[in-house]
């Protein structure tokens, strides 16, 4: 059996695009996943169906796993072959006990690389605008521990020593249980009562909140605010600099908490256009779609390729599955000989540019009955063969127009929408028990499976009441169908439309 390998990877501050580019690459390739409490959820769905996923998360009294057990467990997986992902919050190195389990693994001579990851300091200093340091105040900063218990035995952080220093940022981690105990020792030390201080919680997250203060008053202010870990303390003079550079929490969606109901697959555009505007984002993925081909429609419809006119798509995943199919059968994308290409939404455009090829209709308006009025309008039509690619739940209008302007239309179904069931989802409790400020719906198909599940969504009676956002006129009529309030419409159907429509709803 060959020997396998343990990779201790930085998972970074939270959010999932500061993680590098070499943390992605190996997550998407470990057999074996073990990570801690604060790593992304969104970072465990680059792992492979396969991959088994152990959580070993640390919470204050409360460890899933002990750390020795942990360490079996990565020595063990190893020894039998597997490549091991041990997935770390912030850098592996830096207050993460990624050190000792690199001990473990030499000790018991099993194969192990360390990649850094961006640690929580260094995180919460660029989005809460304190540059951790500055040539004319601050050039030394330092990394400090407050996790230590003062009254148990083992080596304590001499707080009034660091309190001596002069021009230096400290960066103390895990020290929110004991911030008002390391403020008062560093000014029992030498520092000064009026130098600046800061907590900056849930650094990188929409969830963020920033705290700034002084050292006599910063403990008070974290109070009456109810800032709790996890959060980094900041001491020094730089902490000024953060009401004039805080720039991610005067992001236009900053503190909004937005629910979105597209599938997983098709959340993260929608979920990085929030996030990039300061929201904090919550997945209720409440349809789901698998690829569903028939066979031998698939094969008779590939067979003759040559003889279609036009193929028409009206989604991303239609776009995805068919070239997932195509290449089966294909090795060259001109085996795709003359055939013209037409889509509805600028999701489904990028996917068949991603294959470099040329889009010859597209209509402004992105709905099934515009793409019709789109085609019908090129004089290309009549006796034209043409192949709309389509779901299960998929409207019979744009096939029906078509073949009213004498076209010859073959439908390709190659997926299948199903309503999931989100009634023990934690995302979906979170959402039950604290409400949003939003909720965004992108098609009809998820109006219907919210209103289906409105029982096991209902909110706690102390929730925030969201308003509901629809994507364009046909996802707006299915929710007024069903009785569902529509508080805003998207301009026109698209995805940065939508979330347009959501920041000028929630300025007004």
């Amino acid at each position: 059996m060959s020997q396998g390998i343990v990779h201790l990877v930085g998972a970074g501050p939270g959010e999932p695009g500061l993680v590098t580019c070499r943390a992605r690459e190996l997550i998407a390739l470990a057999d074996v996943l073990v990570h801690d409490h604060l790593v992304h959820p969104d970072l465990l769905k680059w792992c492979r169906p396969e991959c088994e996923i152990v959580y070993a998360g640390k919470t204050a009294g409360c460890h899933s796993l002990p750390q020795a057990e942990i360490e079996s467990l990565l020595v063990k997986h190893a020894q039998a072959g597997k490549t091991v992902v041990r997935l770390k919050g912030g850098d592996p190195l830096i207050f993460g006990r990624g050190g000792e389990e690199a001990q473990a693994l030499a000790k018991a001579r099993v194969a192990f690389e360390i990649v850094p990851g961006v640690t929580a300091a260094l995180a919460a200093g660029a989005y809460a605008g304190i540059p951790l340091t500055q040539r004319h105040t601050s050039p030394a900063l330092i990394f400090l521990t407050g996790h230590e218990d003062p009254a148990k035995p083992g080596p304590q952080v001499d707080w009034r020593a660091y309190g001596a220093l002069k021009h230096a940022t400290l960066a103390i981690y895990m020290g929110m249980g004991h911030l008002r105990h390391i403020l008062a020792e560093l000014v029992a030390g030498g520092l000064a009562p009026a130098t600046p201080a800061a907590v900056v919680q849930w650094a990188s997250l929409g969830r963020q909140r920033t705290v700034a203060g002084t050292a006599a008053t910063l403990a008070g202010l974290v109070e009456k605010a109810g800032l709790a870990a996890p959060a980094i303390i900041f001491v020094g003079e730089v902490v000024k600099n953060h009401e004039a550079i805080d720039w991610f929490e005067h992001l236009p969606l900053y503190g909004r908490r937005v629910a979105i109901t597209r599938t997983r697959d098709q959340n993260s555009e929608l979920r990085d256009q929030l996030e990039a505007r300061g929201a904090e984002v919550l997945e209720l993925p409440l349809i789901r779609v698998t690829k569903d081909v028939s066979k031998d429609g698939l094969i008779e419809i590939l067979t003759e390729l040559g003889s279609y006119d036009w193929i028409v798509f009206t989604s991303a995943n239609g776009v995805r599955f068919f070239f997932e199919e195509f290449f089966k059968g294909f090795g060259d994308v001109r085996a795709l000989g003359g055939l013209r290409f037409a889509c509805v939404g600028a999701a489904t455009a990028r996917e068949i540019a991603r294959h470099h090829l040329k889009i010859e209709c597209q209509p402004a308006t992105a709905t099934g009955e515009s793409l019709a009025d789109a085609l019908i309008a090129t004089g290309s039509l009549d006796n034209a063969k043409v192949i709309v690619v389509c779901g299960s739940l998929n409207r019979d209008t744009l096939v029906k127009k078509l073949e009213a302007a004498r076209a010859i239309v073959d439908r390709l179904p190659l997926y299948r929408t199903e309503r999931t069931d989100l009634a023990s989802d934690p995302v979906a409790d979170d959402f039950r028990q604290h409400g949003a400020d939003a909720i965004l719906f992108a098609s009809s198909s998820a109006v219907q499976s919210f209103h289906t599940q409105a029982k096991s969504l209902q909110l706690a009676k102390e929730a925030k009441r969201p308003l509901a956002g629809s994507i364009g006129p046909q996802t707006s009529g299915t929710m007024e169908e069903l009785g569902m309030a529509v508080d805003f419409t998207a301009k026109k159907p698209s995805l940065e439309a939508l979330v347009a429509a959501l920041a000028k709803k929630l300025k007004e």
